[in-house]
Formats: structure tokens, C-alpha cells, sequence
């Protein structure tokens, strides 16, 4: 009895021998590029962790700096943010905090320094479109009309699309196109829900073109001539 399970143990041994000897190597690869790949993807991980938390002090820093008012530490606190860790989202917070601070401070170079980068560099489509409709306010304001175009013009993600509608009209009527502003409102307009703020505030602004949306289901842009007649 003791010999038949003897050869019973020998034949499952001269087996796993057999397997062993064909698919070792192979296993014993897959194990190392499995663990390999965990060890990476935990490294990756911690690496990141540690990014967003060094990030974090430099967001912190340029915070506080806005609260005191301090342009030159803004401007320096956020050149560090985005020097250091500019993949981090915190750097593309920090552009944006930094943008309004230094504009309240009349700095306004170095605040279209900041939304700038923050449209060209930041990895998160909705931080770039809160920083082009930043940046088309400031160059408005500066009569820049064209550099304001372009940057209303570029790519937006599609609940972005009716602000810088909006915004197009603000530009194209500080330029005098009061019938391309009144379509570019239009399409705001359009776009909101009915009984947002932000359409009513739209419709005050057809409604000062002589438009009314409410008039008809579609919207029809006025021909320039009509626009000019209205008071």
C-alpha cells in the first residue's frame, strides 16, 4: 500500500517536474512584471501624494498673500507653484487666485501672465476655460479686442460654450458690432435654462439692442441697419 502511494506521489512529483520545466521561467516572469508593475503603480502613487501636498503649502502661500494684498509675493508664491509643480491642480488654482489678485492690485501684465499659462498649460479643460474667460475679461478691459477674440475663439468644453457667447457679445459690442453682438447673445441665450440669472441677465442685454428673445421660439439676429434704428 505504502509502495502504490509512493508511486502515486513520484508521478505527481515527475509531473509538476514536467510542468515546472516547461512553464517556470514564463510564470516566474509574469510574477515579476506583476509585482514590478504594483511596486510602480504604488510608487506613482505615493509620488503623486507627496506632489499635491508640497503643492498645497505653495497654493496655501499664494492664498494668504492675496488676503494680505501682497502682489509681489502672489506673483513669486505662484512662479514657485508652477515652476515646481505645475501638473498639479493646485498650480492651476493658484493661477487663477493669482490672476484675480494681481488684477485687483493693477497688476495688470502679471495677471495676464498667469491666466495665460493657466489656459495653455493647465491638464484640466474646465481650469482652462475659466482662465480664457478670465483673460478675454482683462483684454476687454485693456480695449484689447482682438487678443480677446482669440482667446474666446479657442476650444471649450460644452457648458462653457454659452459664457463665451456671452462674452463674444460683450467684445463684439465694444467694437461697435452691435448685430454680431446681438447673435452672440443670442446663442447665450438660448443655451441657459429658462429662469437662470445668468439668461435673464443675457436677455437685459438683448433687450438694451432693441431684441426680445421672448418675441418668437427662434431667435433671428437683426440685421445691422435694424439694429442701428433701434433707440
Amino acid at each position: 500500500m505504502a509502495s502504490h502511494l509512493d508511486l502515486e506521489e513520484q508521478e505527481q512529483l515527475d509531473q509538476l517536474k514536467h510542468f515546472w520545466n516547461r512553464w517556470g521561467a514564463l510564470i516566474t516572469w509574469a510574477l515579476i512584471v506583476a509585482f514590478g508593475a504594483l511596486a510602480a503603480w504604488n510608487g506613482y502613487q505615493y509620488w503623486q501624494r507627496r506632489q499635491a501636498s508640497q503643492a498645497s503649502v505653495l497654493y496655501d502661500e499664494v492664498d494668504r498673500a492675496a488676503e494680505a494684498g501682497d502682489a509681489t509675493r502672489v506673483e513669486r508664491a505662484f512662479n514657485d507653484l508652477k515652476d515646481k509643480f505645475g501638473r498639479t491642480l493646485y498650480a492651476s488654482q493658484g493661477g487663477l487666485l493669482a490672476g484675480k489678485a494681481l488684477y485687483d492690485k493693477g497688476q495688470i501684465d502679471a495677471a495676464k501672465a498667469a491666466l495665460a499659462w493657466v489656459a495653455e498649460k493647465s491638464a484640466d479643460t474646465g481650469y482652462q476655460a475659466v482662465a480664457r474667460l478670465r483673460l478675454a475679461a482683462v483684454l476687454l478691459d485693456a480695449k484689447a479686442y482682438d487678443e480677446a477674440m482669440r482667446q474666446l475663439s479657442a476650444s471649450f468644453p460644452p457648458s462653457f460654450v454659452p459664457l463665451a457667447d456671452d462674452r463674444k457679445g460683450d467684445v463684439l459690442l465694444a467694437q461697435g458690432n452691435k448685430a454680431e453682438a446681438a447673435a452672440a447673445y443670442g446663442r447665450a441665450w438660448k443655451a441657459f435654462d429658462e429662469g437662470t440669472d445668468y439668461r435673464n441677465l443675457i436677455e437685459i442685454k438683448l433687450n438694451a439692442l432693441g431684441v426680445d428673445p421672448l418675441a418668437g421660439a427662434s431667435l433671428v439676429a437683426p440685421s445691422a441697419a435694424a439694429v442701428e434704428k433701434k433707440p
